[in-house]
C-alpha cells in the first residue's frame, strides 16, 4: 500500500526553508552557572555513521561531557578514531571485554549506538560496570528488554537515558507545552509521519542490518519510533488502543521487515493520531487539529532545523548548532546536578510497549490492541 499520496508530498514540500544555525542555549545551563565541575567522559559503543557524523562531532561541541573512549568490534576502525580524536590505548575496548571499563575512571557514560538488538545486553554490561548509561533509540526489540534495562541501571544505581534527539530541540520543546497550554482549545487529532526512500539498489542477499529481522529492522524499529513518540508528547497523555496495518511494494527485499506501516493511536477524550512509516518514501511532519485552529511541525525529526507554524501566524523557528550536542549537554548536565532526565529509560518503554502492540495488530491483520 502506497503512503505517500499527491496530497503527502505537496505538505511536506511546503515545510518552511532552513533558519540560520543557532547557538546551543536551555534554562539548565543556569545550574552550573558559576560552578566548576569536571566533564563526563563518554565512551561510543558502536562506531558507525551515527557516532561518526553526528554524536563524535557534537562532542566536539559540549559542555558538560566529552569523548574519551571508543568499543567497537571493527579494529580497522580504531587508528582513524585514535588520532582524530586523542583516544589514548587504555580508552580503547572491544565487545569482548567492554568489562574492563568498570576499572576505567576516564570513562563516566557509555552512550550505545548499535543495531537496535545489542541494546539491552551492552547497556546490561554497561550498568553492570557502574556507568551511566544513554541508549539510542529504539529502546530494545522488546518490552521485557527494556524493563530490564531499567532494573540493570537502577540496582547499579547509574542513570539510563534514551536518545530521543527531538525531546531536547526547542521547537519541539514548544509543541510539548501547547499540549497543556491549549491555544485553540481541545485537540482533536494528530498526524505524524516519519520515513524515506531508500534500499532501491539493495541485493537482498547482502542486505543491510535495518533490513534483518533478527537485529531490529524495519521501518517502525527505525523511524516510526518517531511520530510514535511524537504523537504521544503532542497529545500530552498516553494512547488506550492501538490498531496497525503493514504493506511492502518491494516483498522480496522487505520479507523480514516492514517497509510501510500505517497505525492509528485512539487517546483519552477522542482524541485520534494517525501515524505513518515508511522505508519506501520520504515523509516528515506532525501537526495537531483542534478546535479553533492548527499547528504543526514539517519537518518534525531532521537533522539540519525543525521548522513549523501555527493557523495564527506564528512561525516555530528557533535553532540549535547540533541537536544530538544539545542532547548530550543536557542529559549530562541531568547527571551532574542530580536533575530529571528528559527522556529516561522509562520514556523508552512506554514506546516499546506500543510498539510491541503495533506489531500483534499488524499479524492480526489491523486488530484493535487496547494498550
Amino acid at each position: 500500500m502506497m503512503l505517500c499520496s499527491p496530497n503527502r508530498r505537496l505538505l511536506l514540500s511546503s515545510a518552511l526553508s532552513a533558519a540560520a544555525a543557532g547557538t546551543l542555549a536551555t534554562p539548565l545551563w543556569a545550574a552550573m552557572r558559576g560552578k566548576r565541575r569536571k566533564p563526563l567522559g563518554v565512551a561510543l559503543v558502536g562506531l558507525g555513521s551515527y557516532a561518526s557524523e553526528r554524536l563524535a562531532p557534537g562532542l566536539a561541541l559540549t559542555r558538560y561531557c566529552r569523548l574519551v573512549g571508543i568499543v567497537t568490534g571493527s579494529p580497522h576502525k580504531i587508528p582513524h578514531w585514535q588520532a582524530k580524536y586523542r583516544i589514548p590505548d587504555r580508552n580503547v575496548y572491544s565487545y569482548d571485554d567492554l568489562e574492563r571499563i568498570a576499572n576505567n575512571p576516564a570513562i563516566d557514560v557509555v552512550y550505545v549506538v548499535t543495531p537496535t538488538s545489542l541494546h539491552a545486553p551492552l547497556t546490561l554490561r554497561a550498568a553492570a560496570a557502574g556507568k551511566h548509561v544513554w541508549c539510542e533509540k529504539p529502546m530494545a526489540l522488546h518490552a521485557d528488554q527494556a524493563q530490564s534495562m531499567i532494573d540493570a541501571c537502577a540496582r547499579n544505581k547509574v542513570r539510563l537515558s534514551i536518545g530521543y534527539r527531538m525531546q531536547h530541540e526547542p521547537n519541539t520543546r514548544r509543541v510539548i507545552a501547547l499540549a497543556s497550554e491549549r491555544p485553540f482549545g481541545a485537540m482533536r487529532k494528530v498526524y505524524a509521519e516519519a520515513g524515506y526512500d531508500g534500499y532501491r539498489d539493495t541485493d537482498p542477499a547482502q542486505r543491510p542490518w535495518r533490513l534483518r529481522r533478527q537485529f531490529g529492522g524495519g521501518a517502525m524499529y527505525d523511524m516510526g519510533v518517531y511520530p510514535l513518540n511524537a504523537a504521544r508528547y503532542t497529545v500530552g497523555a498516553e494512547p488506550l488502543a492501538v490498531s496497525a496495518i503493514r504493506s511492502t511494494e518491494r516483498p522480496v527485499l522487505f520479507d523480514e521487515v516492514d517497509e510501510y506501516m500505517r497505525f492509528t493511536l485512539e487517546f483519552p477524550h477522542g482524541v485520534v493520531a494517525e501515524c505513518a512509516t515508511s522505508f519506501g518514501c520520504n515523509m516528515n511532519r506532525l501537526r495537531a487539529e483542534c478546535e479553533r485552529g492548527w499547528y504543526g511541525l514539517a519537518p518534525f525529526q531532521a537533522y539540519d532545523g525543525i521548522h513549523g507554524q501555527a493557523s495564527d501566524g506564528r512561525v516555530f523557528d528557533a535553532m540549535v548548532r547540533h541537536q544530538q550536542a544539545l542532547q548530550m549537554d543536557e542529559d549530562a548536565l541531568a547527571i551532574l546536578t542530580g536533575g530529571p532526565l528528559r527522556a529516561p529509560g522509562e520514556e523508552g518503554l512506554r514506546d516499546i510497549r506500543i510498539v510491541d502492540a503495533i506489531y500483534r495488530s499488524a499479524g492480526a491483520g489491523g486488530q484493535r490492541i487496547v494498550l
